[in-house]
């Protein structure tokens, strides 16, 4: 599984480090106006397509009804849905980074280490109890709600409970069966045997219980239809936390990529360092996972993106790898709500088709003459 990696940015010439870092800056400044951007479409794009509602929003001495609507369609469904899409683009795309500077491979992603199959066979697991969720509601309003992944309160708290749950408890394992993170090669081969493992066992579960299959089917399609402010909070104060843990071992990843080696030779502990780095991957991948479902690429996408526009150290890369990412998810749900409006495609299936054809894209232009590989 392993891959020869390109030195670190702190290796490079001086000269190229700077220019290296003025991209960096302007990156980030593009991706933070970008980020702002999608916030204001955010808000004019609905189930009827493009429709924007902020002069109404504006103008509360017009229609009362038309503000008072617009107003509940715009701060309680568009903005925490847009928010919160970038929001767990942004925790994948750090998890991402992190992923790939701890395995010191670029096709690493949040998933590896099992927490996506665990998140499935909790979500399997919690459905399976409930009846499919049937149970908690009643009727033909049980069959709707269930339909799209469970919008009722009870049923959403229990659903996101079992997929952090599920998906911490898939890491615990991976670990258990790694005996610690002293060995990456270990420790990926483990994650690859739980995921397979739990993925059987889900399917088996869906196979005993028909009736959970659609709302699963939601789940493993990925939704950002109902996330609301509590979840917005929640994923950005994890980002946060995330966020500055990361960055406080970017040296240690900055190290790693030179080698176990001269990674101990320059001093670092490197069981600490890994596992702090486990807690980040398995705490940020949990939280975004729990709260839209499986969501592919976009944190396998946006550290290859940011690598391409400003090789940059990992502090930098894991930042610009978040920025990247809330990008990629908010701008993929803003597509998959207005591209077949009325009718709305599931995010994770938009995200797949095109972070798949950038991949397919980029291997193809590495292995043509004159490519890197």
């Amino acid at each position: 599984m392993s891959a020869v990696m390109p030195l670190p940015p702190a290796t490079l010439p001086t000269c190229a480090s700077t220019v290296h870092a003025r991209r960096g800056r302007w990156l980030a400044l593009v991706l933070i106006a970008l980020a702002l951007c999608l916030f204001v479409l955010g808000t004019a794009v609905g189930s009827s397509g493009f429709e924007n509602l902020l002069p109404a929003l504006w103008n509360p001495q017009g229609d009362s009804a038309a503000h008072a609507m617009a107003q509940k369609i715009v701060w309680d469904i568009r903005l925490p849905r847009t928010l919160g899409a970038w929001c767990a683009g942004a925790l994948l795309g750090l998890a991402g980074a992190v992923a790939q500077g701890l395995f010191r491979n670029p096709l690493a992603d949040p998933y590896l280490l099992g927490s996506a199959s665990g998140a499935s066979l909790g979500v399997a697991v919690a459905l399976a109890l409930t009846g499919g969720g049937a149970g908690m509601l009643g009727g033909a309003q049980s069959a709707i709600a269930v339909s799209v992944y469970s919008s009722h309160w009870l049923v959403r708290l229990g659903l996101t409970g079992a997929a952090f749950v599920g998906a911490v408890l898939a890491v615990l394992l991976t670990l258990a069966l790694a005996r610690g993170v002293q060995h990456t090669l270990r420790l990926l081969l483990a994650g690859v045997v739980v995921g397979v493992v739990l993925g059987a066992l889900t399917s088996l579960i869906l196979l005993l219980s028909p009736d959970s299959l659609q709302a699963m089917q939601a789940f493993l399609l990925g939704s950002t239809g109902f996330v609301g402010w509590t979840s917005c909070v929640l994923m950005a104060g994890v980002w946060l936390l995330c966020l500055v843990v990361a960055w406080l071992l970017a040296r240690g990843l900055d190290g790693l990529a030179l080698g176990e080696a001269t990674a101990l030779s320059l001093g670092l502990r490197l069981a600490p360092l890994r596992a702090a780095l486990v807690a980040v991957l398995a705490l940020a991948t949990g939280t975004a996972v729990a709260q839209t479902g499986l969501i592919a690429f976009v944190g396998l996408a946006a550290p290859h993106l940011v690598r391409a526009a400003a090789p940059v150290p990992h502090g930098r890369l894991m930042l610009l790898s978040s920025l990247m990412g809330g990008a990629l998810l908010a701008g993929a749900d803003l597509l998959a709500r207005g591209l077949l409006a009325p009718q709305e495609l599931p995010v994770g299936v938009l995200t797949a088709v095109l972070g798949g054809g950038y991949l397919l894209w980029l291997m193809h232009r590495r292995t043509s003459p004159g490519g890197l590989l």
